[in-house]
């Protein structure tokens, strides 16, 4: 911290104006990648002399050094985390800027990368991409990026994501990103169509339940941990479920295949898993603490255009509620017929 103690931000700014390029923010996250100079250098197909000369150019410019020298190899300083948070940023934009050039020039308005966890709705996020029509009626270009809430927050903050839909938290550091809630989620229980006709004539046991096939999410997700909590909410130990998986493709076709596999999904994917795959709701009724979906954006500046033209289309197809459709009759089962 003894370098900052004579700290001039005005100085400072005018070195990194001047003199600061592309290069070296690449040359920084090519050292904290590998932590040596010399696999840098390597990576970078440069000579380690370029290098050491590049980050020496660099922590002049700074006024402080951005990496410490170890045993083990080079790590970032304090200063260093800082300008590395926002090298990796600005790298990200400079990527983000030729997608949106190329998007022009295909005849497109923008390119948006949205993070999505899993299990929300399909149906909603091509709603709000339809809906969004920037100046001049052209469309967008979208990559969607699915992952857990632990995975895309973070690629938020780096400016890798402009968009992420995930579930409310207030762990989030409020200088890193801001979020509106969008809708709750409720649970439903999901069968094939002629399992599900059966557990439909018995109440809910979830003793029975859990001698079933079950297909769940990763362990430690909000997911897993609610179904969970609803087993052991009356009082039985929750299922070791046959497959651990998010894809609702390879759910979809795992129930539908099976007279015994079963999953707790929210709503409104349960009725696009009616829908697309044949498979059936039973109609238990139970709830659940699953926080709501929300939209989170980056807290350190507004958004481009584009981003708030989808961020309302997204709040309006919300606003409108569920896009539901009717679960299909379930097949009579005979009574006294096998669970």
């Amino acid at each position: 911290m003894e370098a900052w103690e004579h700290f001039d931000a005005d100085e400072v700014g005018r070195r990194l104006g001047g003199r600061l390029k592309m290069r070296h923010l690449k040359l920084l996250l090519a050292i904290e990648r590998h932590g040596s100079l010399t696999r840098a250098a390597e990576a970078m197909a440069s000579s380690q002399p370029a290098v050491t000369n590049a980050l020496a150019e660099l922590e002049s410019m700074f006024g402080a050094p951005l990496f410490a020298r170890g045993a083990r190899g080079m790590s970032p300083t304090e200063l260093g985390r800082v300008v590395l948070d926002r090298a990796r940023a600005m790298t990200q934009d400079l990527d983000h800027l030729v997608r949106d050039m190329q998007a022009v020039v295909a005849g497109h308005a923008a390119h948006l990368h949205i993070g999505v966890i899993p299990f929300v709705s399909g149906q909603m996020l091509s709603a709000a991409i339809r809906r969004t029509r920037p100046e001049g009626g052209r469309r967008l270009t979208v990559t969607l990026h699915e992952g857990t809430s632990d995975q895309l927050l973070p690629m938020l903050r780096d400016h890798v994501l402009d968009i992420v839909v995930a579930r409310a938290s207030s762990a989030v550091p409020r200088d890193e990103a801001s979020f509106e809630v969008l809708y709750h989620q409720q649970p439903r229980l999901i069968a094939n169509r002629r399992l599900a006709a059966r557990l439909a004539r018995t109440a809910l046991d979830w003793g029975r339940l859990a001698e079933l096939d079950w297909i769940l999410g990763a362990p430690n997700t909000p997911m897993r941990e609610q179904v969970a909590d609803l087993f052991l909410g009356a009082g039985v130990a929750p299922p070791t479920p046959i497959v651990e998986s998010y894809s609702s493709k390879l759910i979809a076709e795992m129930i539908a295949a099976s007279e015994t596999a079963v999953t707790i999904v929210p709503a409104d994917i349960a009725e696009e898993l009616v829908r697309i795959a044949g498979v059936a709701i039973v109609p238990y009724s139970f709830g659940w603490t699953l926080p709501p979906v929300a939209m989170f954006v980056r807290a350190d500046r507004p958004g481009r255009p584009v981003d708030l033209l989808f961020a309302e289309s997204l709040r309006q197809v919300c606003r409108e509620g569920p896009l539901r459709v009717a679960a299909p009759p379930l097949t009579p089962t005979p009574a006294g017929g096998p669970l």
